[in-house]
């Protein structure tokens, strides 16, 4: 004889049950018992209905398990949750700490130092104006002072112009002694006698000097030359007009003073005076001007000069360096 066995409350089997994830309450369980219990007092000796009880009990340790699970999930999830919370608070308030440490290190310093900045400024400033008015000075005129006469008379101011052309005149005559120092050495080494020193230059001097006036024919000049030839070796000194030193128009000056010939001391002033020869015409003694103004001297005859030369020079005969001249003879 079967016995029947009770399906599970719900409809379906226990296995379709289980599937689709329902599970058997316990009152459930507990009318299934009776339900099993009532069939087996007219069933005795049937193996169905221990079967049932086990199948039903498996079912409620399964569902029991199953709760258990999901009490234990949602406890952790909340507690993960809480955890996690917790550390980012945490990063929060160290973050939030550290910032608030480096704006103090860097702003409070600073604020520090502006408020006293403006203190300090007006401080200094302060000392600085005392400073200046106890180092100051005072100016007291005298009343008399101011009739004074502050006209500048005959006065002026030398010009641009004026400085420019002695400017152009100094280089000139630089230039010029260059040339007669290369023209001095170019006739010391022709020429057999020593220029070495101021006796020498005087022997050479008038041994030149007695040859140009025996070829010439004119006494007067030939007189003021031979008057020159006195002072060679005299040296050169700028605005001199003695034997104590000649500048080159001195020289010509203080010569002819001694035959009655008033010159004045500057060498275009000289040229202008007297008569302009050729210098075919030209004898020892007539004096020869350049043509710029810069330099005069005594022909000397055979294309020579007897001139005072420049600083540290000596008067003395030396070969005439350039044709830019022309020759002047004052009445003797």
């Amino acid at each position: 004889m079967t016995t029947p066995v009770l399906p599970p409350e719900g409809g379906g089997s226990a296995a379709q049950r289980a599937d689709s994830g329902e599970f058997p309450t316990r009152a459930s369980l507990r009318r299934a018992e009776a339900a099993a219990a009532g069939a087996a007092s007219g069933r005795r000796g049937s193996s169905a209905a221990p079967a049932a009880r086990r199948v039903l009990r498996s079912e409620l340790i399964a569902r029991r398990a199953a709760e258990h699970h999901a009490s234990a999930t949602a406890a952790a999830v909340p507690a993960a949750r809480s955890r996690l919370s917790v550390r980012r608070s945490v990063v929060s308030v160290t973050v939030m700490t550290v910032t608030a440490g480096l704006f103090g290190t860097v702003a409070l310093p600073a604020f520090a130092l502006d408020q006293d900045e403006p203190a300090t400024s007006e401080a200094a400033a302060a000392a600085a104006t005392d400073a200046r008015v106890a180092g100051g000075q005072t100016l007291a005129v005298d009343a008399a002072a101011t009739g004074a006469d502050a006209t500048r008379a005959d006065w002026s101011a030398t010009s641009q112009a004026t400085l420019d052309a002695a400017a152009a005149a100094t280089a000139l005559a630089a230039q010029q002694e260059a040339d007669r120092a290369s023209a001095a050495a170019a006739a010391a080494t022709s020429s057999s006698a020593s220029a070495g020193t101021a006796g020498s230059v005087g022997t050479s001097s008038r041994s030149m000097a007695t040859e140009a006036i025996a070829s010439s024919g004119s006494t007067g000049q030939a007189a003021v030359y031979q008057a020159a030839l006195q002072y060679v070796g005299t040296p050169y000194v700028f605005g001199g007009a003695t034997p104590a030193g000649f500048d080159c128009s001195g020289f010509i000056m203080y010569v002819y003073a001694k035959f009655g010939v008033s010159l004045p001391h500057s060498v275009p002033r000289q040229g202008a005076l007297g008569t302009t020869i050729s210098a075919a015409e030209a004898r020892p003694g007539d004096v020869v001007v350049f043509n710029d103004g810069s330099h005069d001297g005594f022909y000397a005859g055979n294309g020579m000069i007897l001139d005072a030369p420049k600083p540290g020079g000596f008067v003395s005969v030396r070969p005439l360096w350039t044709s830019a001249v022309h020759y002047v003879r004052y009445a003797v």
